[in-house]
């Protein structure tokens, strides 16, 4: 892309019609001298995207593979709610890394859509696909943890309500994305007919349509999951606080119980903690940049390339840390709680232990809560 001074729309800005809300069909061109603007050609944005993204592909395939296996390697040998949840999780960030990252990557390096129509529609439902998967999954496993600590007694048909909210994740996110391939089409410039580029632009009636749909994607893939996973913890957190409060409570079967509730609360919180921080660090900056466009979209468009790219780039952020948060702790929380139980087993082999009903034994002795919170382990 050139700039020739001696054109006759030299000195001309021709403004980057992604960006535009309404242009009226002008006289089209196939002259490659226009004084494009800073949108159209390849600049520091796009070098600052490539680079992050193809550091965040690399740190992202390795760690949520890496998990992947690990899970799938126990879920052979003991099976449970939680792993089939992070099963999911890790797919739900593979998907985000091997189909959305290198789209970004190749488009960023091209400016301009080149893979035709057909892959603009396709490319755009899987650049949101995987991030409403991941976030309703994370949503299921919150709920699956507030089932398992607080409602034990609803633990009937768990395996069956676990499926069905991983389904529903799945058909979820399916049918948030599927606008994605009616919206996005593409379009050439109406004055530099050689430049074409995938966008929604011409597929809403009026701008209070394209901010109704904007506004409701950010609801649905970012408020709705930040209020579940925060209603979640913060119930099991209060429950936990409750309970070591009032220590006469019927299930308190034990004088261990309160050292045992006092341990799963600093570790709740901990967990708690972290996934909320997580979560809300890797979309608020995102979203931030979201809600300037949709308020004030010429201030917006005056921030410099390389910070608005490194905003949105945090897009992508979570699910690199997904692996960290809810596989590996998780992973390495397991490994402790398998060590230990050889401990108990060897003690309940006392002569003492063995004279014990089944019905009483060491395990038995801990309350609902206890049980339900050995699962946050």
């Amino acid at each position: 892309m050139k700039e020739i001074k001696d054109s006759p729309l030299a000195g001309k800005t021709v403004h980057d019609h992604r960006n535009l809300h309404d242009w009226s069909d002008t006289s089209k061109t196939a002259d490659r001298d226009h004084d494009l603007p800073i949108n159209m050609i390849f600049n520091d944005g796009h070098r600052l995207s490539i680079t992050v993204y193809s550091v965040l592909m690399v740190f992202s395939a390795i760690a949520n593979i890496t998990v992947l296996v690990l899970l799938m390697r126990r879920r052979k040998m003991n099976p449970s709610r939680i792993n089939s949840m992070l099963i999911h999780l890790a797919i739900a960030d593979l998907l985000v890394t091997f189909l959305m990252m290198p789209l970004e990557i190749a488009w960023a390096c091209t400016v301009q859509w080149l893979a035709g129509d057909f892959m603009c529609r396709i490319m755009s439902f899987f650049r949101t696909f995987g991030l409403y998967l991941s976030s309703f999954v994370m949503c299921c496993i919150s709920i699956d943890r507030y089932y398992a600590v607080l409602k034990p007694l609803y633990l009937v048909d768990l395996d069956r309500r676990e499926r069905l909210m991983v389904v529903g994740a799945w058909i979820g996110a399916m049918i948030c994305s599927a606008p994605q391939m009616f919206l996005f089409h593409v379009e050439h410039h109406p004055n530099i007919t050689w430049y074409k580029q995938c966008v929604t632009y011409h597929s809403f009636p009026s701008y209070a349509h394209e901010l109704a749909y904007s506004v409701s994607g950010m609801i649905l893939m970012y408020a709705f999951p930040l209020a579940v996973i925060i209603f979640c913890y913060a119930s099991i957190l209060l429950e936990i606080f409750r309970r070591t409060r009032d220590p006469n409570r019927a299930d308190s079967v034990t004088r261990s119980s309160l050292a045992f509730l006092g341990k799963a609360k600093v570790r709740t919180l901990k967990m708690t903690i972290i996934i909320v921080f997580v979560f809300f660090v890797c979309w608020t900056p995102y979203h931030v940049m979201c809600v300037w466009y949709w308020y004030d979209r010429d201030s917006a468009q005056q921030v410099d390339q390389r910070v608005q790219r490194g905003l949105f780039l945090f897009a992508c952020t979570n699910s690199c840390m997904n692996p960290l948060v809810y596989g590996l702790f998780n992973i390495r929380a397991r490994r402790k709680t398998a060590k230990v139980r050889p401990r108990l087993s060897s003690v309940g082999a006392t002569p003492r232990a063995s004279c014990l009903p089944p019905q009483i034994t060491a395990e038995t002795r801990l309350s609902p809560l206890e049980i339900s919170l050995k699962s946050l382990e």
